[in-house]
């Protein structure tokens, strides 16, 4: 069996986490991915520490799945051999600031002039348009400026960056999704198109429940910590020896919750008896909660309230989640056998197909320039005009004995 996306091909032009994300779920689903990089690899590598090998952790778990060719686009002819790719490829992408790709000769006009039928996907921090267009930004940025910070964290501490990084995945998640949208429009129409996907866009439509609230009530929504503005219980409580996430809003869980911590008639408390009120009054809610929450270890809890039909779990953190005998089971975690850096351990695509399964044998996380003589040969180059590219440094590979 082959993947969804066996005999498309994609040129990665994409540097960071965004699009490196977006290309390798591509590669996952099947596609093809050959990795465009400048001399001595995309800034990525260096997005560390902690590092394996020399490289950066971070890179290596975005990066699989992925052939590297390294050209020079500042030189004059690293253009074109980029338009020589991209006349047979499916997709483009690329996170260059707003006009960039066309100085560089490789917008979407110029790749689209040798191949109609490409879909061109561009990844910006704001978009292709409107006053923000030629800011810079990163990760953290978007998360200020696309209001996540302002909703995360607790009452009386300072706003902060949630703990991934969010705008990049979600720009990476919405931009697969909008290129597989493409790919499937292309099969009716015959012709490529350019989509554009910013992390603010992103950010904003990843947060479509708190943004939809406030639209609707005029009323920016509160930092809660782990609770839920729209219902109550739904938060962690502190334990005798840790957390416990608890989601009894339910009519059915809360009175079955208030027989399980031994207060039956906090269920009818006319403080508490519906959700609205419990929202309402959750600083009086937690007060009569956490101190009985306090009184028992997380494991019993679990186990009292699972026996109850209580929605719950602990709070893990990343050594006990990747431990878990569930992780385990399920395969959540993939080995990848690296040749520099040895065996790397990363989330597998969430996606299980019982047809068309993810491919995760494919070629792991490239050395920069690792694939550039392979590609320029299976893509029409003749040995004499690789050597002449490599000459002329506009194209390099990986150094004999590095591999």
């Amino acid at each position: 069996m082959t993947g969804a996306l066996e005999g498309i091909t994609v040129l990665d032009l994409s540097q960071g986490a965004a699009g490196p994300t977006c290309a390798m779920a591509l590669g996952d689903l099947g596609a093809t991915i050959i990795k465009i990089e400048p001399p001595g690899g995309e800034w990525g590598r260096g997005l560390g520490p902690p590092f394996v090998g020399g490289v950066a952790a971070a890179f290596l778990g975005m990066n699989r799945n992925k052939r590297s060719v390294v050209i020079d686009l500042k030189k004059s002819g690293g253009s074109d051999v980029v338009l020589r790719l991209a006349a047979h490829c499916d997709v483009a992408l690329e996170s260059f600031r707003p006009g960039v790709a066309d100085r560089l000769g490789i917008g979407f006009e110029a790749l689209t002039a040798v191949n109609p039928r490409l879909i061109y996907a561009a990844i910006s921090a704001f978009g292709q348009s409107g006053p923000w267009r030629d800011r810079p930004g990163v990760d953290g940025v978007a998360q200020a400026m696309g209001g996540i910070m302002s909703v995360t964290g607790t009452a009386d501490g300072p706003p902060v960056k949630v703990g991934v990084p969010a705008a990049d995945m979600a720009a990476g998640v919405y931009a697969s999704q909008s290129i597989l949208a493409a790919l499937f429009a292309r099969e009716t129409t015959g012709r490529g198109q350019r989509v554009d996907v910013s992390l603010l866009d992103s950010l904003m439509a990843y947060q479509v429940v708190p943004l939809s609230m406030y639209l609707s009530s005029g009323q920016s929504p509160q930092r809660l910590g782990s609770a839920a503005p729209y219902a109550a219980p739904n938060e962690a409580y502190p334990t005798a020896d840790g957390h416990v996430m608890v989601a009894a809003y339910a009519p059915k869980r809360w009175h079955a919750l208030c027989g399980v911590l031994g207060r039956p008639e906090l269920a009818t408390d006319p403080r508490f008896d519906t959700n609205e009120k419990r929202v309402a009054g959750r600083p009086a809610l937690t007060e009569v909660l956490e101190p009985l929450f306090q009184t028992r270890t997380t494991n019993e809890w679990i186990q009292a309230l699972q026996d109850a039909d209580i929605l719950c779990g602990p709070l893990l953190g990343y050594p006990e989640l990747v431990a878990e005998d569930h992780v385990v089971a399920s395969g959540t975690l993939v080995d990848v056998d690296h040749p520099a850096v040895g065996t790397i351990s990363t989330p597998r695509f969430p996606g299980r197909f019982s047809e068309t399964p993810c491919d995760l044998s494919g070629p792991p996380p490239p050395l920069p320039g690792e694939h550039s003589e392979s590609v320029l040969n299976e893509y029409g180059y003749q040995d004499d005009e690789i050597r002449d590219l490599l000459h002329r440094g506009i194209v390099s590979g990986v150094p004999k004995g590095t591999t």
